[in-house]
């Protein structure tokens, strides 16, 4: 009896033990790429004759999430002396390749895009490309340098954005269409306050929830999230509310009231109008959308003595003009009330020009012009 006595105690005591073990702790599994990055090539001297060409194609391995769902893929650009330190790639130029995609192939005259925000025209420097996947959090793959010649065949005249001083309040754009990752989503600003204005843009796609996105107030899905509301056109700050959902495919400008939880959409294809334009007032000189660039552009004979405006879907409900100092603004826009005191845009000379217009960035709306 004694001995049986001694055991239950020394049992009591081996669950009094196990009792106050620490929990285990819970950790996120690493992820990263299995395999570096690899380019096509090392070095690309850059010319007219090879802008439709692809001069540079980038491969990299899946990165592997412990949850099986979409991994989305961003090509970041920089020059070495800025992938170092604190700041390391803040001044990087990022492509959005795609959910689940394993190539990027860069046109002569992207290349040469990117390569004239680090390297004046006629000069030779490096470029660094790393690839991001992001999930769940980010991995990034080893950088890969390339030695790079950009050139200017073409008179560039480029308009500049409005000041960054403005830095307006922003929500993000997170959907199917770039893999609901709200990082690396397009934005929607507030030029007046609760009153955010923006442009998203959606792909073809066979999948059923591909047009589908929300709202969230940060870079993140740990602030307020906006859904769909409990009727069409309102929107609810429920984390688990359903997707809000766009038509199809296509390029829209979206509207996000915060003060009366309602958002809307429009449609939008833009053009040119006025006495400057082939068109003259009447008649609108359409542009046409270029989503790896992000920017909408037209080729025209323009004429000198006359002038125009940015307008879309041939109606003065949305359209734009310039400051004083040419900066982009809208003239007319449902979202916000109507402002007369804009000039009409201009090109000083007669001739063949390509007029570019880009507004995937509501802090920074503007255009570019190059004479042929």
């Amino acid at each position: 009896m004694k001995k049986l006595i001694n055991f239950i105690l020394i049992a009591i005591a081996c669950l009094a033990v196990a009792c106050h073990k620490d929990a285990a702790l819970t950790k996120l599994a690493p992820v990263g790429f299995s395999s570096s990055l690899t380019a096509s090539t090392g070095q690309v001297i850059l010319s007219k004759s090879v802008d439709s060409t692809t001069v540079l194609t980038f491969n990299w391995p899946a990165v592997v999430y412990p949850v099986k769902a979409h991994v989305t893929y961003t090509l970041q650009a920089d020059i070495p002396a800025d992938t170092l330190g604190a700041t390391a790639w803040a001044n990087d130029t990022s492509i959005v390749v795609g959910p689940d995609l394993l190539t990027k192939g860069l046109l002569g005259t992207n290349l040469n895009k990117i390569a004239l925000k680090y390297i004046a025209a006629g000069d030779t420097g490096k470029l660094v490309f790393r690839i991001q996947a992001y999930q769940d959090r980010n991995a990034y793959s080893k950088a890969v340098t390339i030695t790079v010649s950009p050139y200017v065949a073409q008179i560039v005249i480029i308009v500049p954005p409005p000041p960054a001083s403005l830095n307006l309040p922003v929500c993000y754009l997170p959907g199917f269409y770039q893999g609901w990752s709200p990082g690396t989503a397009g934005t929607v600003a507030a030029e007046q306050p609760g009153i955010y204005e923006g442009y998203i843009y959606m792909p073809v796609s066979s999948d059923p929830s591909a047009y589908h996105f929300k709202f969230t107030s940060a870079a993140d899905w740990n602030h307020t999230n906006y859904g769909a509301g409990a009727t069409a056109g309102t929107i609810s700050t429920d984390g688990l509310a359903g997707d809000l959902v766009l038509p199809g495919p296509g390029f829209y400008e979206v509207v996000l009231n915060t003060n009366t939880l309602t958002w809307t959409y429009t449609a939008v294809t833009f053009g040119i109008i006025g006495d400057a334009t082939p068109g003259g007032w009447t008649t609108d000189t359409p542009m046409t959308y270029d989503p790896v660039n992000h920017v909408w552009r037209v080729t025209a004979k323009m004429l000198t003595a006359g002038s125009f405006k940015f307008r879309a879907n041939d109606a003065w409900n949305i359209d734009f003009g310039v400051d004083a100092s040419n900066h982009l603004y809208y003239a007319d826009n449902p979202a916000y009330p109507y402002n007369g005191s804009l000039n009409n845009l201009t090109v000083p000379a007669d001739g063949t020009y390509i007029i570019s217009l880009d507004v995937h960035d509501p802090n920074a709306y503007y255009y570019y012009i190059q004479k042929l």
